[in-house]
């Protein structure tokens, strides 16, 4: 079944990354006109946290009710991606986020992305590793402290940096080394 509940919740979080960047970078349209920058940054967060417990949740149901399908492979990365996009985005249209941290991440991102595509063509299993798990909750962690413009945001958005980096070398080393 392509319309399971676990790809549901995925397409959820790919409607919410548009809303969350719209909250972010576009706080001068005429429709958020009076509402103060405080509520605007609840309201992102929320769409955030909203979004991020849909990715939790998606993979959690589809390996729970095996309803594991092609689709949701492709869709939940795919949400995943334009979720932090949007969110790193909007942070740095505010002036929150560091442009070259916000780079080395996407950059990285992009390179990882593009490397599972070529694994999985070549008929190789390329599941998440437990420290791209731990990259996904960092980077969580750093958007959501940036978000609500708490103190040690950046501290935490550069831990998520290092994290992010070094999950992107275990994914080419075991390329090279034949594990995945």
């Amino acid at each position: 079944m392509i319309l399971n509940l676990p790809n549901t919740l995925a397409f959820l979080r790919l409607l919410m990354a548009p809303l969350l960047l719209w909250l972010l970078a576009y706080r001068d349209s005429s429709i958020l006109q009076g509402i103060h920058t405080s509520w605007l940054d609840y309201f992102a967060a929320l769409v955030f946290v909203l979004a991020s417990v849909t990715d939790f949740f998606d993979g959690y149901i589809a390996r729970m009710l095996n309803q594991i399908t092609t689709l949701g492979k492709i869709i939940d990365p795919l949400a995943d991606k334009m979720l932090t996009l949007s969110a790193f985005l909007g942070l740095v249209v505010l002036g929150r986020a560091d442009v070259f941290a916000i780079f080395l991440i996407l950059s990285r991102e992009f390179f990882i992305t593009g490397l599972r595509v070529m694994i999985v063509s070549e008929g190789r299993d390329v599941s998440a590793s437990w420290m791209g798990k731990v990259k996904t909750v960092a980077q969580m962690f750093a958007i959501g402290f940036l978000i609500m413009d708490w103190p040690g945001g950046t501290l935490l958005l550069w831990i998520a940096v290092a994290i992010t980096l070094y999950s992107g070398y275990e994914y080419i080393r075991d390329y090279i080394k034949g594990r995945c």
